[in-house]
């Protein structure tokens, strides 16, 4: 017993001095409301979004904001509304409105995962963003808007990093089962 704590110690102290990528230290949620921990204590930011429930927002491996999400509308780093921004099918009350995953092995493409309200169509569907596009802003591609994964989805919505550490899993629950 007394080795096992004195690995989980050794790793605890070695994990300290690795340096995380920051692409989770913007948040926003709420009414307008923003946190932004690249700062210590966590700096109060302002948004131009209004999430009742579920929301994201991206930055880069630097910290600096990408864009974020309620799940019908996406604004990137300046707050305004992304080109093809607006219509997404996130639900205004869903739990997990938004979900947002980058493209294994790029730093520009990412995956806007959204899910709408289980009592009403309960879809699930993803849209691409080009980061390249709009002056480095952004935009949501046209070609790959609102597709449709599963029409019969729930409100749950999750990823994780496969094992092989560059594959990433989108996981979801299919109503009435």
């Amino acid at each position: 017993m007394k080795s096992v704590m004195i690995s989980l110690l050794l790793v605890a102290l070695n994990t300290n001095s690795v340096v995380a990528q920051k692409q989770n230290h913007i948040w926003y949620f709420g009414t307008n409301a923003g946190l932004d921990f690249n700062f210590q204590p966590p700096k109060p930011i302002l948004s131009h979004m209004v999430a009742i429930e579920g929301c994201a927002s991206i930055a880069d491996p630097n910290g600096n904001l990408l864009f974020y999400s309620n799940g019908r509308q996406i604004w990137d780093r300046s707050h305004q509304v992304m080109p093809n921004g607006s219509g997404l099918l996130g639900g205004q009350s869903s739990s997990q409105a938004i979900l947002i995953v980058p493209l294994p092995n790029s730093s520009s493409i990412y995956y806007a995962f959204t899910t709408s309200q289980s009592g009403s169509d309960g879809v699930m569907a993803y849209s691409i963003i080009d980061m390249n596009l709009n002056g480095g802003l952004g935009d949501v591609l046209t070609d790959f808007k609102n597709i449709i994964l599963e029409p019969e989805a729930t409100e749950q919505l999750t990823s994780i990093v496969h094992a092989n550490s560059k594959d990433i899993w989108i996981i979801s629950h299919k109503r009435n089962t």
